[in-house]
């Protein structure tokens, strides 16, 4: 129950054990075309979709490094620590990063963005995270992008909690990259980084002054090999794919809307319980995330003897709090196959037995009590 890896379902780990095809073997190919339609379906886009081969953080780099140009004047909204990634990538790219900062667990406002781009007219990128794990909040990525395509840029946003767990719409939200990663709302192990790209941004790709200086990573020759093409590149994750295929068709089969909203009731059960603990979030209501809970931690509660005692009496794991909110928060992560009504009970259960020995109180029962009552009012679909 932390920030990512979810678990795993037992039909992807099942496909993942399938004997090795040659990534060149037209049979293979077959596969490659299911996904890449699965995968255009997830992602709700009729343009390019394929999968990098690396963890989220692979896809994000492979992003920046095709798209920018050394010199570049890129954009990044930063709100958590997962943004500060993306400057510390551009910085090593020798682009010239604007880092627009907003609050931790709060909203971030796209006005920002257009007074920055009012001030920085030669910006040729701009960079955003929808569903930024570290502080739990989620941003409003499509008037982001609106307020960068009137100003002439090329809008990114990572999508990595978000895809299969809230509503993604790369089309309409005119999106030109967006990259997820395997193992979070998809339940499929890490190790692969969906993505979808515009064929705005493919041309304009194509058409830079300069090869992007990783090869391994150059998004035209990924696309060419995912492509009709089919132009040989490195060698693909083939055994990685036939997890990602298992994973998307769970997802379709379960239905998109159904599976958002899985998450949401889920989310609701598990805040219900935390409330009636007496344990609040940092977190905006408006804008937190269904897929990863940020709570507060009570004075006096140690985070690396909490975690510790949840993971080795109660085999929970939870994820630590990151940059600013480092030792004050725990993360509770919902995803995927994780996000069950199951997982919530038994998390609430410890928690009524753990916070006492630190000092912290609680009414016995009132946790689970709390989600009960949440779950008959609004149930959670069943996965």
């Amino acid at each position: 129950m932390g920030p990512g890896p979810s678990s795993a379902n037992p039909s992807v780990l099942r496909a993942m054990s399938l004997p090795v095809l040659g990534y060149l073997d037209p049979a293979y190919f077959k596969v490659l075309d299911e996904v890449i339609l699965m995968l255009k379906e997830v992602f709700k886009t009729e343009q390019r979709a394929f999968a990098v081969a690396g963890a989220g953080s692979a896809g994000m780099e492979a992003g920046l490094q095709s798209i920018l140009e050394r010199g570049d004047k890129v954009i990044i909204c930063s709100y958590g620590f997962f943004c500060e990634r993306q400057v510390n990538m551009c910085q090593r790219l020798g682009a010239e990063v604007v880092e627009l900062k907003s609050e931790w667990g709060k909203a971030f406002n796209p006005e920002q963005l257009a007074d920055a781009l009012k001030q920085h007219p030669d910006t040729k990128l701009v960079v955003s995270i929808h569903a930024e794990t570290s502080a739990g909040t989620l941003h409003p990525v499509k008037e982001m992008s609106e307020i960068t395509h009137r100003a002439g840029a090329l809008f990114m946003t990572d999508v990595v909690t978000s895809l299969g767990g809230c509503d993604v719409d790369f089309d309409r939200w005119d999106l030109d990259f967006a990259y997820s990663g395997s193992q979070k709302c998809l339940a499929a192990p890490p190790g692969i980084s969906p993505v979808a790209l515009s064929e705005r941004a493919l041309e304009y790709i194509r058409k830079r002054k300069t090869l992007p200086s990783s090869w391994y990573l150059d998004l035209t020759l990924i696309a060419d090999y995912w492509g009709p093409e089919r132009k040989h590149h490195h060698t693909n994750p083939v055994n990685m794919v036939y997890g990602l295929r298992e994973a998307l068709a769970l997802t379709l089969n379960e239905g998109l809307e159904t599976r958002w909203l899985r998450h949401e009731r889920v989310a609701a059960a598990l805040r219900a319980g935390l409330s009636a603990l007496g344990l609040q979030s940092p977190v905006d209501p408006a804008v937190r995330l269904n897929q990863l809970t940020v709570v507060t931690l009570p004075t006096g509660v140690n985070d690396i003897a909490l975690r510790t005692q949840l993971f080795e009496q109660y085999g929970i794991e939870v994820g630590r709090g990151l940059g600013q909110f480092a030792g004050k928060v725990i993360r509770i992560g919902l995803m995927g196959e994780s996000c069950v009504p199951a997982n919530v009970f038994n998390l609430l259960n410890a928690l009524e037995r753990l916070l006492p020995t630190h000092g912290y109180e609680v009414a016995k029962g009132a946790g689970a009590a709390a989600a009960s009552a949440q779950l008959a009012e609004q149930p959670a679909p069943i996965y």
